[in-house]
């Protein structure tokens, strides 16, 4: 059993209907030269591991900025690779 304690780079995204999620970046990649983060919906303290997100990450000097890829297509191949890589 593993008790490990792991700290996480959380960020927040909003949904359709207004309200805020906290996730956690559980993985990051990189696709076609772009980058992107595997994220989980952050419960309480800990991390979900009903599902995982992918967003698209723009790294800058001291921070970072995620993007919904909007496209579904796009999603997908995306989601595709990333599974292909773990």
């Amino acid at each position: 059993m593993d008790n490990e304690f792991r700290e996480y780079i959380t960020f927040v995204v909003k949904t359709k209907d207004g309200n805020e999620v906290e996730m956690a970046v559980i993985d990051q990649f990189e696709f076609e030269n772009k980058g992107y983060v595997a994220a989980a919906i952050v419960d309480g303290d800990t991390v979900s591991d009903e599902g995982c997100f992918i967003y698209r990450v723009k790294v800058g000097e001291e921070d970072f900025k995620v993007e919904k890829i909007t496209n579904q297509i796009d999603y997908n191949r995306i989601a595709e690779a990333y599974m292909e890589m773990i």
